[in-house]
């Protein structure tokens, strides 16, 4: 009887080993750069039937999806998304930040040469990236059998949300008119890319950026990846992260209501929909989960609000930093500040030390004088913060945005309306970074496998994206993750 007991035992416990767990044959992740949460229903009317409009009408839409951090930033949006985290444990705590008093960009790598081009376009790699991402434990969850790959223009775009173990990130040249890569990843670039490239080969030095040809560039490449890696055709899942950036270059130059903006959306979208009957025919339409976000959002032009009687205004922190610098050096012989860099301040620690000079009464000083600015609401000590009199989401954003060795010493926070820019009548464009609905709002839409079509209002963040999509798939969330899983996206009513 036991050794009767002892054999279903063993046969029920192999059965059970045997069992594969469900989940989709391809992940793609997809952000579209600076896209504004209300850009899926200010154009809907225009979209076709086939791209933005299918998304909102067959997949799953979060509409109260805000960043819980400042500054809302490209690369921090990016690694965000994918990794659940904030820049406090991420480390990439802008596109650009200081450490030790040196600026690094954040996907800055000396210790690799570029792949595809002879330029320094390709120093690229994660190494500033403190966390893991999806791609990372969805590596680790099939015994490193999952390909991961990330595609985008801008280097940071395609390398942040790709993680550290990805199989390749690719990202444009424009020196070189065409895709690259890195040594992180290979030594020479596939025998497929180096034949895109061929094909779709621009002149060196073409803005491709700045234009709906990148939108179309960045899709293409996108599905070539698919076809030649043989992505989403076996029972291991793989995940392809893509972020078109060509919208972001235009709203900065255009703004947010220009007709470039408009041409650029309604590419997107019919890019978009060739991209979802391409998956639809390669990998199934039930095979694939698709999600799509963006990074941040952004503002609408202050010349144009003021037109229509809407307070709005400019604010150049980078000119308020030379003015202090100007005065602290007539005064005292040095100049204190380093940079303001997205509402962030840095003090040169370097230069007060060598200057014998008391670091916390200039840094009350400078906090004093970008103050009374009339365009600034707070100035706010990062070493402080918590004890500080202030809104508590505004206060919980300025935290999760501070690592306290790439972040800077103080965080100004503008007036409502305020955008990151020079006053200019002539200015036509738009920015973003603060923590204002305008740039924090952003679109976050799931369809495909195991997604009902449907909506929830309830409040989600840009860190519940990848717990969200690691519930789904069954793997553990990122290593620094705090997030949590959407629930009404896994677990709909009725289901």
């Amino acid at each position: 009887m036991k050794r009767t007991f002892l054999s279903l035992l063993f046969i029920g416990t192999m059965l059970g080993m045997n069992a594969q767990i469900e989940r989709p044959r391809l992940v793609v992740g997809l952000v579209v750069d600076q896209m504004r949460w209300d850009y899926l229903y200010y154009y809907y009317d225009q979209y076709g039937e086939g791209g933005l409009k299918r998304l909102v009408n067959d997949g799953f839409s979060c509409e109260n999806t805000m960043i819980n951090y400042v500054p809302t930033v490209t690369a921090i949006g990016h690694s965000s998304a994918y990794t659940g985290s904030v820049p406090a444990l991420t480390g990439i705590a802008g596109n650009d930040f200081f450490i030790n008093g040196k600026q690094v960009y954040c996907c800055q790598d000396d210790d690799v040469r570029s792949v595809g081009s002879n330029g320094r376009a390709g120093k690229m790699s994660p190494k500033n990236l403190l966390a893991s991402g999806i791609g990372d434990v969805l590596k680790i969850a099939t015994d490193y059998k999952a390909k991961v790959i990330g595609v985008a223009l801008k280097d940071r775009a395609a390398i942040l949300p790709a993680g550290h173990g990805a199989d390749a990130a690719y990202w444009w040249d424009t020196e070189a008119g065409h895709y690259i890569s890195s040594t992180y990843y290979m030594k020479e670039l596939p025998q497929w890319v180096r034949r895109f490239n061929k094909e779709n080969q621009q002149a060196p030095g073409k803005d491709v950026k700045t234009s709906n040809e990148g939108i179309t560039l960045t899709f293409k490449m996108a599905k070539a990846a698919l076809e030649n890696e043989q992505m989403g055709q076996d029972e291991i899942t793989d995940l392809l992260a893509v972020s078109v950036s060509s919208t972001d270059a235009i709203g900065h130059k255009y703004g947010t209501r220009g007709k470039e903006n408009y041409e650029a959306y309604m590419q997107l979208d019919r890019d978009l929909a060739d991209f979802f009957r391409f998956l639809d025919r390669k990998v199934g339409k039930e095979n694939y989960l698709f999600f799509l976000t963006a990074d941040h959002g952004a503002i609408h032009n202050y010349n144009l609000m003021r037109r229509h009687r809407i307070k709005a205004d400019a604010y150049a922190a980078w000119e308020e930093v030379k003015k202090f610098n100007e005065q602290y050096h007539a005064e005292h012989g040095f100049k204190p500040l380093l940079a303001a860099n997205a509402d962030r301040v840095y003090i040169d620690r370097t230069a007060v030390q060598k200057a014998g000079a008391d670091y916390g009464k200039i840094k009350q000083e400078a906090m004093d004088f970008f103050s009374k600015n009339e365009k600034v609401y707070r100035v706010v000590d990062y070493e402080n913060v918590q004890s500080t009199t202030l809104n508590q989401l505004i206060r919980e954003r300025i935290v999760n945005g501070y690592n306290p060795e790439r972040s800077g010493d103080f965080y100004v926070i503008t007036k409502p309306g305020t955008v990151d820019a020079d006053p200019d009548p002539n200015y036509i464009g738009t920015g973003h970074s603060v923590w204002n609905p305008y740039d924090s709002h952003i679109p976050l839409v799931f369809m495909g496998w195991h997604i009902d079509k449907g909506q929830t209002s309830i409040p989600t963040r840009i860190v519940d994206i990848a717990p969200t999509v690691c519930e789904l798939l069954h793997i553990q969330m990122p290593n620094a993750c705090v997030g949590d899983a959407i629930n009404e996206v896994i677990h709909p009513a009725g289901r």
